[in-house]
């Protein structure tokens, strides 16, 4: 047994929404360290294309990137069927476009409370959709990893966030569904709930972060997008070939007290 082989990524290739920044950036430098090819997929195409060209000088693999809004299925659509013309054949998608507001629940508007729901849940489909759609027609299989959170397991303090919690815990269940409808094309559905993780985002919320850190395990810390790779790379190699329908939590034990 060839254990390195086994989490390599030699010859795969997929795209990465939200990979502009942030988690999917750090992500798609380490699929292209071991061996990807990588589509970046992003709302701000200009950063994408900056991440893209870092990533190339910096691996040597193609990596090209994609303007997608991936609550639009048309928009989803141009950009697969881009995808294919330049890249061929699917092996992984990650499905990490995500945001989130503050509104209170009593407080928050109808068009605020769906634009959530929209990217973070509504987006994850449309974009495993036509990940999958694409594993299928070449009859690659493959894997489909979506970006979930710890919040689809807890509330989150002080801060209000119930569509971002509702959202999330959308995409743990939608990810066992796909698993259980898609299994027969040989995809491997598998979604990641990360816990506090400090990106550009979380760097906004800084009065937060002690709150935070009181409720974790003595000893414990934050994170960071560094700490994902592990568990990424991980759902998207061939060690990972007998996981489908998993909820993987790597918060710093953040849940468990």
């Amino acid at each position: 047994m060839d254990t390195n082989k086994m989490f390599r990524l030699d010859g795969k290739r997929g795209f990465i929404t939200g990979g502009a920044q942030g988690i999917g950036k750090t992500i798609a430098f380490a699929f292209a360290e071991l061996g990807a090819d990588i589509a970046i997929v992003d709302m701000n195409f200009g950063k994408a294309q900056n991440t893209a060209n870092e990533i190339t000088q910096a691996t040597g693999r193609k990596v090209i990137a994609y303007e997608c809004n991936v609550t639009d299925p048309t928009s989803v659509k141009k950009m697969i069927d881009d995808y294919e013309k330049d890249f061929s054949t699917i092996n992984f998608s990650v499905n990490n476009a995500g945001i989130f507001t503050g509104d209170a629940a009593i407080d928050i508007s109808p068009e605020t409370f769906k634009s959530v729901i929209d990217v973070n849940l509504n987006g994850v489909f449309f974009t495993a959709q036509a990940a999958a759609r694409l594993m299928v027609k070449h009859k690659t299989g493959g894997s489909i990893i979506s970006t979930a959170s710890m919040s689809a397991h807890i509330i989150n303090q002080p801060q209000t966030i119930a569509n971002y919690c509702a959202s999330k815990a959308g995409v743990v269940h939608l990810t066992k569904a796909l698993a259980v409808e898609w299994a027969k094309y040989k995809i491997r559905v598998n979604c990641v709930s990360p816990g506090y993780i400090q990106t550009e985002l979380i760097a906004t919320l800084k009065d937060l972060l002690p709150v935070w850190l009181e409720k974790m395990p003595e000893g414990s810390r934050l994170g960071y997008p560094e700490d994902l790779i592990g568990i990424f790379v991980y759902l998207a190699s061939d060690a990972s070939l007998f996981a489908t329908g998993s909820d993987m939590i790597v918060d710093g034990g953040y849940t468990i007290l």
